[in-house]
């Protein structure tokens, strides 16, 4: 276990790209898909009590913060409204606990939020557009990235 953690620690910008690409795959691989069965997604959540425009925003927003994610251009902002939209969808959506898959998707929805703060607190990395663009609430004293970009200045 502790060449495991010593194995990260070498490699940290890439673990954290990897962790990126991975959190991010689910949100864009479900906004692709609710875009490209658009009417059969308006229509399913119709039933829920979801219009067609929150419909549209939730779309957007996968697909935005998705790949803001992936490519690392405001990734921590991106990273904050994805872990706040799986909160919400957890509460929403996944309350059945008699339901053993509610429950499951419920847990899944927490854990992924978890993972999207983390990302938010510990920035995208070295490896992201993030770091080519001077923003600063991009850019979080403390972090390896910001101490490297600090000690080449």
């Amino acid at each position: 276990m502790a060449h495991i953690s010593k194995l990260i620690a070498c490699f940290p910008d890439t673990v954290l790209l990897a962790s990126r690409l991975l959190l991010a795959l689910i949100f864009v691989h479900e906004g692709t898909t609710l875009a490209t069965h658009f009417t059969g997604t308006v229509k399913a959540m119709a039933v829920v009590g979801i219009g067609a425009p929150l419909v549209v925003g939730v779309i957007a927003l996968q697909l935005g913060a998705g790949l803001a994610i992936v490519l690392g251009v405001l990734a921590r902002v991106g990273a904050v409204l994805l872990g706040l939209f799986c909160l919400m969808t957890a509460t929403m959506f996944h309350m059945d606990f008699s339901n053993q898959n509610e429950l499951l998707h419920f847990e899944k929805d927490l854990a992924i939020a978890g993972g999207m703060f983390v990302l938010a607190v510990m920035g995208p990395g070295r490896f992201s557009l993030d770091r080519f663009v001077s923003l600063p609430f991009m850019h979080k004293r403390g972090t390896a990235s910001a101490r490297t970009a600090s000690e080449a200045s």
